[in-house]
């Protein structure tokens, strides 16, 4: 198939990075049918390890890339149905969002607390998105891929995948995996989660007892597009920093410390801290610095408010870091993938 995948040599990424940064690839392979996955590499070379990128919304180059690829295949639809589960797969291209909303016109309830992220389902497993009480791993029943070590097609089931907070086999091993579509089961009678604060208010608000999967994805896009900046208008990829995970003592202390912090339960032993909560404190929300900022609604969102580069992005957020640890003792780490430096 000729139009399998073409090759642009050298490729503008600013349009494919949600915050709008300058920033280029020597070589960039866009493949629209993941079977000619091996073809196209064969393009970059035998040992060729390219940057994949999808929507651009878990990435911030603060350098050039050398070889890139991206997945275009949008298609979706229907694995298996029981009248109650429905499995149904998605290709690595399609938009995140649009396969929410397709997925709740089929009446399916399961990722409507994950509706308006940014980016590609193929995007969704890596950084093992999650919002409003639901991470997408919950949902996964498998993830296929092409294995850069055994050069082949695999089907990685969720054990496999080894999600955990904001994290999976494919974020560890970015060198390794290109994810090409993911299986998800979804339900027609699902119990909806609305334990996350704010969401339950809001469709109280509107006057919803007992809302449908529909109702509560209207719910979060109100509370999302009220809190974080468009992309399309003001470039930035969303949650910039992982809530951090600690030690439950230091959690502890923390509260002891410092009046009104909020804390929740992870793992065995460990505590979850509001990142925003904390970097809040340390008066960053609404700064700027040049065209790099942090946006006025939420001390989270890193934004570019039009000229800044990576590097100058990068550098803010570095000194976001290092407050919150001069003030809290807490290490930050940043969600989106760095590059061309190092954290």
């Amino acid at each position: 198939m000729p139009d399998a995948f073409r090759l642009l040599e050298p490729a503008d990424l600013r349009p494919r990075n949600t915050f709008g940064v300058p920033a280029r690839a020597r070589r960039l392979v866009e493949v629209s049918d993941a079977a000619a996955l091996p073809r196209a590499l064969a393009l970059l070379g035998a040992d060729a390890r390219p940057l994949l990128i999808g929507g651009g919304s878990n990435l911030l180059f603060a350098g050039d890339a050398d070889d890139a690829l991206t997945i275009v295949d949008a298609r979706r639809g229907v694995i298996s149905d029981d009248g109650e589960e429905v499995v149904v797969r998605a290709a690595a291209g399609a938009d995140w969002h649009g396969f929410v909303l397709w997925t709740l016109a089929q009446e399916l309830g399961g990722l409507e607390n994950l509706a308006l992220i940014p980016g590609t389902v193929g995007a969704a497993p890596i950084q093992n998105i999650g919002a409003y009480g639901v991470e997408v791993g919950e949902r996964v029943v498998a993830v296929e891929a092409f294995d850069h070590e055994t050069r082949s097609f695999v089907r990685l089931d969720t054990d496999a995948c080894r999600f955990r907070y904001r994290d999976s086999v494919f974020k560890q091993q970015p060198q390794r995996w290109i994810v090409t579509a993911v299986e998800f089961a979804l339900h027609r009678f699902a119990q909806p989660v609305l334990h996350y604060a704010g969401l339950r208010d809001t469709l109280a608000a509107r006057g919803i007892d007992e809302p449908r999967p529909l109702d509560v994805a209207e719910a979060v896009i109100d509370i999302r597009r009220s809190k974080l900046p468009d992309p399309a208008v003001t470039g930035n990829a969303g949650s910039f920093f992982k809530n951090p995970i600690v030690p439950a003592a230091q959690a502890a202390m923390l509260v002891a410390a410092q009046a009104g912090i909020p804390v929740f339960a992870a793992e065995e032993g460990l505590r979850k801290l509001s990142a925003a909560w904390l970097i809040d404190q340390c008066g960053w929300k609404g700064e700027r610095d040049g065209d790099a900022g942090v946006a006025e609604g939420h001390a989270l969102v890193l934004v570019n408010h039009g000229g800044a580069s990576g590097a100058e992005l990068l550098a803010l957020a570095r000194r976001i870091a290092a407050s919150v640890h001069m003030r809290f003792g807490v290490a930050l780490e940043p969600e989106p993938r760095i590059i061309g430096a190092a954290w």
